[in-house]
C-alpha cells in the first residue's frame, strides 16, 4: 500500500487543536473481547465531539500484543470499521498506537495503514537501551509508511529521558505530525518545545499534551524563546489523552472554553486555572498517583463502568485492579466535582444508542 499522506481537512484539525481520547479495551469477566462495548466507546467518543480517537496505546492495553492475546489488528478494525458506520460530520482522526522494535513497529504501521488510519503513535518506551540515534532511525523508517505523532512517555511507566538534542533532530523527521509531550516534567517538556520551536519544521508540527497532570495549564500556556533575534512562539494545541477517555463531552467543552479564553485576551483564565487543579485532582485519582499508576487503566474501567460504558473493570491481567482506597477516592471525585463529570450527556447518549437499534 503506497504511502497515505494526511488530507488537508485533517491536518488542518491537527493543528488547531482537538480532544482525543486514548481508547480502552473493552473485556468480559472471562477477559475476552466484548465487541459490543468496544464499538459503543467509539461510538460515545464521537457523539461527544472529539476530533478522533487513539487506540491500540497504553489506554488500550500493550498485552492486546501479546501471541495468546492477539487482538491488536481486530481492535483497529472495529474501530475503523465504527467509525466508517457512523461518519462523523467533521474530520475525524484515527490513530493507532505503535511500539516495539523497528520490525514490529513496521508491521503495525502497516496494519494501521491498510484499515486506513491517518497517524500513527510511536511510542519510545521498551527501547531503554538504545542510543537516542537509534531511536531516530526507527522513527524515521517507521515515518515512511504512516504520519506519525512522537510521543515522550514518563519513565514511571516505562519510558525514559531524552536529550534536547534528540528533539531537535526528532522534530526534523519527514511526515512527522506532531508529537505528545507527556514526560509529567516541566522541564522535559521545555526541552521539546524549545527544540520545536527552533526547528525548520516549527510551523508544521502539532504540540499535544498528555501531560494529565497539567491539562490546563498546557493548553493555556504560550512558550516563548529568542531565536535569531526574533521571538517565537509554540502552544499545545489539544491533547492525546487517556484521561480523556472518560467525561468526554466535558473535555470538548474544557477545551473550547480554553480556546474561547485566549481569543479574548484570556478573560476568564483564573476560573480555568482553578478548574485545571480540579480535573488535576481527579486525574490523580482515576490514574492512581499515590500508588504510582498501578491502578491507572482499573481506574479509566471503573469510571466507565459506572456509567454503562463498560461492563466491569476487567483488565487482560487478572492481578490488575484498583489499588486500596482508590474506588473510595473515585466515589468522592464523582461527589466533589459534578460539574466535570458529564451524567446529563451520558444518559442522552445511551438512551439514543439503544433508540438507534444499537443494542
Amino acid at each position: 500500500m503506497s504511502f497515505q499522506y494526511l488530507s488537508a481537512e485533517k491536518k488542518s484539525l491537527l493543528q488547531t487543536g482537538t480532544v482525543i481520547p486514548a481508547h480502552p479495551l473493552a473485556l468480559n469477566a472471562d477477559r475476552t473481547l466484548n465487541e459490543f462495548y468496544q464499538r459503543q466507546l467509539t461510538r460515545y467518543y464521537i457523539a461527544s465531539g472529539a476530533g478522533g480517537i487513539a487506540i491500540a496505546v497504553h489506554s488500550t492495553q500493550f498485552a492486546i500484543r501479546s501471541p495468546h492475546v492477539n487482538l491488536y489488528e481486530k481492535v483497529l478494525a472495529i474501530a475503523a470499521d465504527e467509525i466508517e458506520r457512523n461518519r462523523p460530520p467533521y474530520p475525524f482522526l484515527k490513530i493507532a498506537g505503535i511500539c516495539g522494535r523497528t520490525e514490529q513497529a513496521i508491521k503495525e504501521a502497516q496494519l494501521a495503514n491498510q484499515y486506513g488510519y491517518d497517524l500513527g503513535l510511536l511510542s519510545l518506551g521498551g527501547l531503554n537501551e538504545w542510543s537516542e540515534d537509534q531511536i531516530l532511525l526507527h522513527a524515521k523508517e517507521v515515518a515512511e509508511i504512516i504520519p506519525i505523532i512522537g510521543f515522550y512517555l514518563q519513565p514511571s511507566v516505562g519510558g525514559r529521558i531524552f536529550s534536547y538534542d534528540f528533539w531537535a533532530k526528532f522534530a526534523e523527521i519527514k511526515h512527522l505530525e506532531a508529537i505528545k509531550v507527556a514526560p509529567f516534567n516541566r522541564y522535559q517538556t521545555l526541552d521539546v518545545v524549545r527544540a520545536l520551536c527552533h526547528s525548520s519544521r516549527k510551523d508544521d508540527i502539532a504540540l499535544y499534551t498528555g501531560n494529565d497532570d497539567n491539562i490546563v495549564a498546557d493548553l493555556l500556556t504560550t512558550y516563548a524563546f529568542p531565536i535569531n533575534g526574533k521571538l517565537v512562539t509554540k502552544e499545545f494545541v489539544g491533547g492525546l489523552l487517556g484521561h480523556w477517555a472518560v467525561f468526554t463531552s466535558k473535555a470538548v467543552a474544557l477545551l473550547e472554553e480554553i480556546k474561547t479564553c485566549k481569543r479574548t485576551n484570556f478573560t476568564g483564565v483564573q476560573a480555568l486555572l482553578t478548574k485545571g487543579v480540579q480535573v488535576t485532582d481527579m486525574n490523580a485519582v482515576i490514574f492512581d498517583s499515590a500508588h504510582q499508576f498501578k491502578g491507572c487503566i482499573p481506574g479509566i474501567h471503573e469510571v466507565l463502568r459506572r456509567q454503562g460504558l463498560l461492563p466491569g473493570r476487567w483488565c487482560l491481567d487478572p492481578e490488575e485492579d484498583l489499588s486500596a482506597g482508590q474506588m473510595e477516592e473515585i466515589d468522592r471525585i464523582f461527589n466533589a466535582y459534578p460539574d466535570l463529570v458529564d451524567h446529563t450527556f451520558l444518559q442522552d447518549f445511551l438512551i439514543k444508542d439503544l433508540s438507534n437499534g444499537k443494542r
